[in-house]
């Protein structure tokens, strides 16, 4: 299949549905696309070929996605067989004994696991940088980052490897790396997609599991097929009206849309950032929307202040499962600085401290959301500039506290919607002169992911994607 790669996952199920082509000429294509391309993108960290040629070999379910070939981020949800090393040398020999409830929904809807893709150690960076693994690159320009933590899921699928691959969101870490590398990243509605039964409520429903992809119904069917309701689940996610696929193509109205390039430090973004941001705005003006400037009034240094010890504390107890699974603590010399100072630091958090700092992210995020009592959508950016260089954030170079600063610097913007809990999207509408791509955020009430969708199919049609290709493609 020369041209697998021009198609979305829909587009390649309806080819395996017809008969055009089978799922294993499908594998096949993949599999050449990660032996000629992944040594200029370091994307896949686990190659599990023969696994995905029996599968698709054999009978499939009769899903959306049927015989479509599909990365999971090496870090997080369960591969019964396979190696899950959160990009740690800790971790390097943890195999997973089976699969997690995510993992069979996507089963279920037809996939055919291909591999995992690469992850910052613990999901901690927002880029892919590891002493495990080396650097993921950016396929639109391999000396700069892919973004992260998912990092080597956005890559293989801008690539073309993979038209879509898992993603998980704790800080941006869907958002981050779509915005990076040209793609649809939906962070959807805490706990939209349980991973239950079998799934530990991690970070309290902060952080959440969705894909990324090159088009926007891609987006919206996978969440159909995963974001299904488990009893037991720790939040009430108020059901949806129908399909979300329905909603792409779906008149969107007349929406209530502020939108800003603020940051919290008062910074000005990025010049070419900027010009994107406004040239979004005015193409949603002219769409008959209603549009002002305006920000969402946070306080972004009593947030910064009560998300501390909340995600200190998190960060420990996660480790503390880790460590449980591994039969013991931690070397120095397995953890990167940045993961091994903030373990000693996390341990350093009292439960008075971590409770706290969880009671003031309840009434804050109380008034963001109801900020959205009076508008539908906020759009702003989801970095304040394009892609940096590799080695920006590298973990093995960078003093951990710099670290730190480079992010907050860069990624200012989408950690507030993982403690609001609401849906927030990164859409491709923009490129550098460098030629990397721009993403821009835009996020709804709480659960109305249905809304979200319905704008972005207006968008895709109106500032229109898919035809770009980046340096490194199939």
């Amino acid at each position: 299949m020369q041209d697998y790669s021009s198609y979305d996952a829909i587009g390649l199920a309806q080819l395996v549905r017809t008969g055009a082509v089978s799922a294993s000429e499908l594998v096949e294509a993949a599999i050449l696309r990660v032996e000629r391309l992944d040594g200029q993108i370091n994307a896949v960290v686990h190659r599990a070929f023969d696994e995905a040629r029996t599968a698709a070999s054999g009978p499939l379910p009769d899903g959306p996605f049927a015989g479509v070939p599909f990365i999971v981020k090496d870090f997080g949800i369960g591969v019964a067989g396979w190696p899950n090393t959160s990009g740690s040398r800790f971790c390097a020999d943890i195999v997973d004994a089976d699969d997690s409830g995510l993992t069979r929904r996507y089963r279920d809807a037809g996939i055919v696991m291909l591999g995992r893709g690469a992850s910052s150690e613990y999901g901690i960076v927002g880029n892919v940088e590891t002493a495990l693994f080396g650097p993921t690159r950016n396929p639109w320009n391999p000396n700069h980052i892919a973004g992260g933590s998912s990092g080597g899921s956005a890559a293989a699928v801008a690539a073309g490897i993979v038209p879509m691959a898992h993603a998980s969101d704790g800080l941006g870490s869907i958002r981050i790396p779509a915005a990076c590398c040209g793609l649809v990243g939906m962070k959807p509605t805490r706990d939209r997609v349980p991973n239950l039964p079998d799934g530990f409520d991690y970070a309290m429903g902060f952080c959440v599991d969705h894909v990324v992809t090159r088009s926007v119904r891609d987006s919206a069917a996978m969440l159909d097929a995963s974001g299904i309701p488990e009893p037991g689940s720790p939040y009430a996610v108020p059901p949806k009206a129908g399909p979300y696929l329905d909603e792409v193509g779906r008149s969107v109205g007349t929406l209530r849309i502020t939108w800003s390039g603020d940051t919290p430090s008062g910074q000005p973004i990025d010049a070419e950032v900027q010009a994107v941001l406004e040239r979004t705005a005015a193409t949603l003006a002219a769409l008959g929307h209603e549009v002002r400037e305006g920000t969402l009034g946070v306080d972004h240094r009593a947030m910064a202040r009560a998300r501390a010890p909340v995600s200190a504390a998190n960060f420990a107890a996660g480790m503390r499962r880790v460590i449980e699974r591994v039969g013991r603590e931690p070397r120095e010399d397995e953890l990167e600085p940045m993961t091994w100072a903030s373990l000693q630091g996390s341990r350093q958090v009292t439960g008075e401290q971590a409770f706290l700092g969880f009671q003031e992210l309840r009434m804050l995020t109380r008034g963001v959301l109801r900020r959205f009592e009076t508008i539908d959508v906020h759009l702003c950016p989801v970095m304040t500039a394009p892609p940096p260089r590799i080695g920006f954030s590298d973990p093995a170079t960078v003093p951990p506290r710099e670290i730190g600063k480079r992010q907050m610097a860069l990624y200012p913007f989408a950690a507030l919607f993982n403690f609001t809990g609401q849906p927030s999207l990164s859409l491709p509408l923009g490129m550098s002169a460098d030629g990397l791509p721009i993403g821009m955020m835009f996020t709804a009430r709480y659960a109305d992911e249905a809304t979200l969708y319905r704008l972005a199919g207006q968008i895709e049609r109106e500032m229109p994607w898919a035809a770009r290709r980046p340096q490194v493609w199939a």
